[in-house]
């Protein structure tokens, strides 16, 4: 069970392992029975910090998240500064395979539904995942639009996934989106954890490629993103990374404080 959490520009994000993570969603997920409060977690990287830092608002949908797991190597160098030395990257493609993993251990099945990427990517993934892990229940996809939904199209795909049995549902749509279409089906659904895991779907369909590990551990995995799709990342990364550091520092060393989040 995750314990650990370290704030970073004001989030609270988990200092935990990835297995730990894992063992937590797969924890919230198993069938009980019962009907639970459903909960969602958010696999953040630097976008996703920077964003809480220009909207309260959204850095309250991270800060209701049952889970922020540090999604980028600059938020496990931060949070090793501040004192979590065994911080580890929780990528959020790797925690789908861990989970996905551990899902079809004995006692541990749980049934997934994917939402997210472009149509029929969602349908892709599933399959390469049950192809992989042999007896993962998959009982639905679904490719949400990528407008800001209206009450009643949120409404349409919290029945649809109700009606599913799902236990797990993956989300893919890319930050800020992804978080703010988990926090607003949270509360229309039953028992469930919502999991925001960004190019996940892309990732383990063959549609992205992994950088080296040589510039994963360098913290240079964004240069090799930004290289597959250099017309819709150059802004994000070339804004948001050298702002990153400057609030990292201040956050760091106390010379700025972080303002609270929003429930707008």
């Amino acid at each position: 069970m995750t314990t650990g959490r370290v704030a970073l520009l004001g989030v609270p994000v988990a200092s935990d392992t990835l297995a730990d993570c894992a063992d937590q969603i797969i924890g919230w997920a198993r069938p009980t029975g019962q009907v639970t409060e459903s909960r969602y977690v958010c696999a953040t990287s630097v976008h996703g910090l920077v964003e809480s830092w220009r909207d309260p608002a959204f850095r309250g949908i991270l800060a209701r998240a049952a889970l922020v797991a540090p999604d980028g190597v600059p938020l496990v160098w931060l949070g090793r500064l501040k004192g979590k030395r065994q911080m580890t990257r929780v990528f959020g493609p790797d925690l789908m395979i861990e989970v996905c993993r551990r899902s079809t251990q004995s006692g541990n099945t749980v049934r997934h539904f994917f939402c997210g990427g472009a149509p029929g990517v969602a349908e892709e993934l599933a399959g390469r995942l049950a192809a992989r892990f042999p007896g993962l229940e998959v009982v639905g996809c679904a490719a949400p639009p990528f407008w800001d939904l209206a009450a009643d199209e949120l409404e349409a795909i919290a029945n649809a996934i109700d009606r599913s049995g799902a236990d797990i549902v993956w989300v893919g749509l890319g930050t800020p989106k992804q978080e703010r279409f988990a926090a607003a089906l949270r509360g229309r659904l039953d028992g469930k954890v919502l999991v925001t895991v960004g190019a996940a779907f892309d990732y383990h369909t063959g549609r992205l490629r992994r950088a080296p590990a040589v510039m994963q551990r360098a913290g240079l995995e964004w240069a090799y993103r930004l290289a597959q799709e250099p017309a819709r990342l150059w802004r994000r990364y070339l804004t948001n990374n050298p702002l990153f550091v400057v609030l990292a520092a201040t956050d760091l060393l106390g010379l700025a404080k972080f303002g609270e989040p929003s429930d707008a």
